[in-house]
């Protein structure tokens, strides 16, 4: 696909514009802390997380979608053993990349060592659309190491790691948002997407509740593998983000970098 990093930089940019902006006039909850505080660092941490994935580029200098070109001039990977459609391909593609974010996700929860990196995420103490770029380099160069390393092994289609890529950055900015749904709409949505709501519950400080949900994009998968619980013990409005021992400090862009070295 031409142009697909300008495609990509649109999407992310009008998506995050629209709930932006409806966060600020229908907010699902009141902030404890500014926007100007919390965005100032969520902001310079996805400017980091690029330029470190830029970096890698120079050493890999594959991508996820540098690998899916890549495996596919070599015939590598299980899709270029077959001759199945396109489309067949490009769907079940996008289900194996979003089932793997989420056994990921998973992962970091349960392992210590990629847990001090995770906390970063789940430090913010008001998420909106912001909190969905917030994620630690390091947490976000391995990720993008698990993705090379499986697109290889799928060898699906440069087209369908592309529209993942979008669909996991749509998802991660609309269930972050600090928006609300109808609660009609929340429940029919919430069949096969993850919702506002939905995916709150996972930013509890509460063990069990942010020990659940961890789907990025589909649903499913919660539900499938039992680690789903439709909504927080304490309510959408008194449940409280974030993590047990914290402050206010992860607005601060220096001590949020040093959390995962920290003896907490």
């Amino acid at each position: 696909m031409e142009n697909e990093a300008l495609v990509r930089l649109v999407v992310f940019a009008g998506l995050f514009a629209l709930f932006a902006a409806v966060e600020a006039f229908a907010p699902r909850r009141n902030r404890t802390q500014t926007r100007k505080a919390r965005w100032t660092t969520n902001w310079a941490i996805i400017i980091l997380d690029t330029v470190t994935l830029r970096a890698m580029a120079v050493f890999l200098p594959l991508l996820a979608v540098g690998a899916a070109y890549d495996a596919s001039s070599k015939g590598w990977g299980i899709f270029n053993t077959l001759d199945w459609p396109v489309w067949i391909e490009v769907v079940l593609a996008i289900l194996i990349l979003d089932f793997a974010i989420w056994a990921q996700h998973l992962i970091t929860h349960k392992v210590p060592l990629l847990w001090r990196l995770h906390q970063v995420h789940h430090a913010d103490v008001d998420i909106d659309v912001t909190t969905a770029i917030r994620f630690h380099p390091i947490e976000i160069g391995l990720s993008m190491l698990l993705k090379i390393g499986l697109v290889y092994a799928l060898g699906p289609a440069a087209v369908a790691v592309i529209l993942f890529e979008i669909i996991l950055n749509g998802t991660a900015m609309f269930n972050h948002a600090n928006i609300k749904l109808p609660l009609r709409l929340d429940a029919v949505l919430r069949r096969v997407l993850v919702t506002p709501d939905m995916h709150r519950v996972h930013h509890s400080v509460h063990r069990a509740e942010h020990d659940s949900n961890y789907g990025f994009s589909l649903s499913i998968w919660d539900r499938m593998f039992r680690t789903y619980i439709a909504q927080p013990s304490e309510g959408h409005d008194d449940m409280k983000i974030g993590l047990r021992w914290q402050d206010g400090r992860p607005s601060k862009l220096g001590w949020t970098l040093a959390l995962p070295f920290r003896n907490k």
